[in-house]
């Protein structure tokens, strides 16, 4: 049996990721400020721990069971019995959110610090641990403002990071983070995997409070809107996205943490939408006859798509499942859950 980390395992990706993992045989630890908010765990060991503590990222990795119980039977014959390491450490906690979270500029200092903090002590633990090696999920959030302010021509591909711009303070941190742990795996051997997301999206994400998605926010305004109604959409609506299903996301994980490529490659899906277009696609879902109003928000730049040239490249697989598939899933979810 093999064993995992899932730092963040409350959050929506770490959730899924940590499913994934039991469905594959590990032993899984989750590691959160919170449960995940919408389904139970599937965790062996989920821990409610603050990450900005670094006692705590301590204790997370250390490699015992519950309440500092010997682990089953099973591992004491693992080949590192003697000085047990977690064969996998994910590294997705983070402090994050939707547009109008990230873009309002009211939670730049507290998304710098905490997830700074969190990163720096991870990185200096899994080298004094010696892990075997650490995936960290970086963000589209990085590359340069200037090259997404063509909706119909963004360029991410990953080479174009430098020189560095970012649109917010959380793209500027997910840069910095990336070029630190690259920095441990340089000066310590520790071995990094980094990925940055395209706008992942799915059932059991966060819906409503703020810290919400666009594919989710307008699902739930959809669900919630009376036939013949309208939806409020933030911007012109012809700011551009492409969004990734949670299962391809979690493909694209696995693939390179278990490849011999550190990264960063863009893990996010080639399928260019406006966000009005979207939208239309959650109405059309859901077979209402509703109307889009486009009003002032927070949009971020104006074009963003993933380039999946490297990964093709470096993994021989890149996403491909449609999205008006993946929207319709959510669209289910959601529409359960404001109709509860």
């Amino acid at each position: 049996m093999k064993t995992a980390l899932v730092l963040g395992a409350g959050g929506f990706i770490g959730s899924h990721l940590v499913k994934r993992l039991k469905s594959e045989g590990f032993w899984v630890r989750g590691v959160d400020l919170k449960y995940p908010e919408y389904d139970k765990t599937e965790a062996d060991d989920f821990k409610i721990y603050d990450l900005r503590d670094p006692k705590n990222v301590e204790a997370v990795m250390r490699l015992e069971g519950a309440n500092g119980q010997p682990l089953p039977v099973a591992y004491h014959h693992h080949p590192f019995s003697e000085e047990l390491q977690f064969d996998e450490v994910y590294q997705l906690a983070a402090d994050m959110g939707g547009a109008g979270y990230i873009f309002t500029g009211e939670n730049d200092a507290n998304v710098m610090h905490n997830s700074a903090t969190i990163n720096l002590n991870v990185a200096h633990e899994a080298v004094k641990q010696k892990v075997k090696r650490v995936f960290y999920s970086s963000s589209a959030c990085m590359y340069p403002e200037h090259n997404q302010l063509d909706p119909n021509n963004p360029n991410c591909e990953e080479s174009s990071a430098y020189p560095a711009n970012p649109d917010s303070e959380y793209g500027w941190e997910k840069l910095f983070s990336e070029r630190m742990y690259l920095a441990f795996a340089r000066n310590y051997g520790l071995t990094v995997r980094i990925a940055r997301f395209h706008n992942i999206f799915g059932p059991y994400g966060a819906w409503k409070g703020g810290k919400e998605k666009a594919p989710a926010a307008i699902c739930r305004k959809v669900a919630e809107t009376l036939e013949g109604g309208e939806i409020e959409v933030w911007g012109d609506g012809k700011q551009t996205r492409s969004f990734l299903y949670i299962d391809e996301c979690i493909e694209g994980i696995l693939r390179l943490m278990r490849s011999d490529f550190e990264g960063p490659v863009n893990i996010g899906s080639e399928e260019i939408v406006t966000i009005n277009e979207l939208a239309q696609y959650a109405i059309d879902i859901s077979s209402k006859n509703i109307t889009i109003k486009n009003i002032d928000g927070p949009t971020g730049v104006r074009g963003r798509n993933s380039d999946n040239d490297l990964i093709q490249e470096k993994l021989g697989w890149a996403p491909n499942y449609p999205l008006y598939n993946g929207l319709t899933e959510t669209f289910s979810w959601i529409n359960k859950q404001v109709n509860k």
